[in-house]
């Protein structure tokens, strides 16, 4: 059988992929309930031959397709939700809904992953095996991966192998990029109360000051961060923001903290929370005060399997040449929910560089689950 020529294929499918994600740009949806943009995935994938199951809690779902023979399965996964951003970029498929926008490729994501199906399912006898394409709702923050995990819709049939891919506008346009191991970080909020004693502030010595309390904290993190954690298994910790008092002659009875966590490995992640909650607590008591700590839990390090890692380079090299494919030398410290997937089942994901036009703006407020 000759072999079939996939790149000519995809350029045939192209119009109408582009003409999907336009369709999606304009009308963006944040959460896990993307509902409009959900059915315009559907539609797209309607005379296919795949069977399609919902999620029940969000607007998630699984279009199954089988090849010609038996053989493994293989999980290849799309975002679809959009940011809480004002476009301003003046294209004719600009965002229509007010203060939401797809500034983050989710549209790329999922219009792609439809046009994937659609060619494959074009060519069932050109492999053995099952294809389960995910649409998935929820990444920026919402954990839509680990809802459409816990529902139980990866398992049955439990993919083998499983492999999403990401646009980034600082990578050359059309270069494949990935990495083995760790390629984007965990995404644990960190929130810290220090309470003392309030009181006038001209009289500190009648109180117990939280500020300095809290300053001190935040330093010592910091030196945490430089001197305690090896820079083999890197961290980012950063306290974003401090917020106590109301007026300028009032020492206040509290101090809150708010900041992120960053990690590459679970056991840095484990450690790192361990230190957060003793150098919180510790230099609290030391000042007489109390602290009430907590961790929000957020996403896992996107940790990429070698084996799928370097078959994303060498299909990325048959395709587009060595020069085609770049080889990330470290992780970024931004997360991504396709990590529950990863921990579930080996893959990757790779990074699929795209242009940076210079005219495209857009303003507003930036997710925090990966930004």
């Amino acid at each position: 059988m000759k072999p079939l020529d996939w790149t000519s294929i995809a350029q045939a499918e192209q119009p109408a992929t582009l003409a999907l994600r336009r369709s999606i740009h304009a009308d963006p949806e944040l959460g896990l309930h993307c509902r409009r943009t959900t059915a315009k995935l559907k539609a797209a994938l309607a005379d296919l031959p795949l069977d399609i199951r919902d999620s029940q809690r969000s607007s998630g779902f699984i279009a199954r397709l089988d090849g010609a023979r038996p053989g493994r399965t293989v999980l290849l996964r799309g975002d679809m939700d959009a940011l809480p951003i004002h476009e301003e970029t003046g294209l004719d498929f600009a965002s229509r809904n007010t203060g939401h926008m797809h500034a983050c490729g989710h549209d790329t994501h999922s219009a792609m992953l439809a046009g994937a199906a659609r060619i494959l399912a074009a060519r069932r006898e050109a492999f053995d095996g099952t294809i389960l394409f995910m649409f998935q709702p929820g990444e920026e923050g919402q954990r839509g991966a680990h809802v459409m995990i816990e529902e139980g819709l990866l398992d049955d049939p439990t993919p083998e192998a499983a492999f999403a891919m990401h646009i980034f506008p600082n990578v050359p346009g059309g270069l494949v990029a990935c990495r083995p191991g760790a390629l984007m970080a965990s995404t644990d909020v960190l929130r810290a109360t220090i309470r003392g004693k309030g009181g006038h502030a001209a009289m500190p010595h009648d109180v117990i000051d939280p500020v300095p309390i809290a300053c001190e904290a935040v330093l010592a993190l910091q030196s945490h961060v430089a001197r305690r954690v090896s820079v083999g298994d890197p961290i980012v910790l950063s306290i974003t923001r401090i917020a106590g008092g109301e007026t300028h002659n009032v020492i206040p009875a509290e101090v809150e903290l708010l900041g992120t966590l960053r990690t590459q490995s679970p056991a840095q992640r484990e450690a790192s929370r361990a230190a957060f909650k003793r150098i919180v607590n510790g230099i609290a008591e030391t000042h007489g005060a109390t602290a009430d700590v907590s961790i929000g839990e957020g996403y896992p390090a996107t940790i990429n399997d070698q084996r799928a890692a370097d078959m994303v380079e060498q299909i990325a090299t048959d395709l587009f040449g060595a020069s085609g494919y770049h080889a990330i030398p470290n992780a970024v410290m931004t997360g991504e929910d396709f990590a529950f997937v990863l921990e579930k089942v080996p893959g990757a994901m790779a990074i699929l560089g795209s242009p940076r036009p210079t005219a495209i703006r857009s303003t507003g407020r930036r997710s925090t689950a990966r930004g």
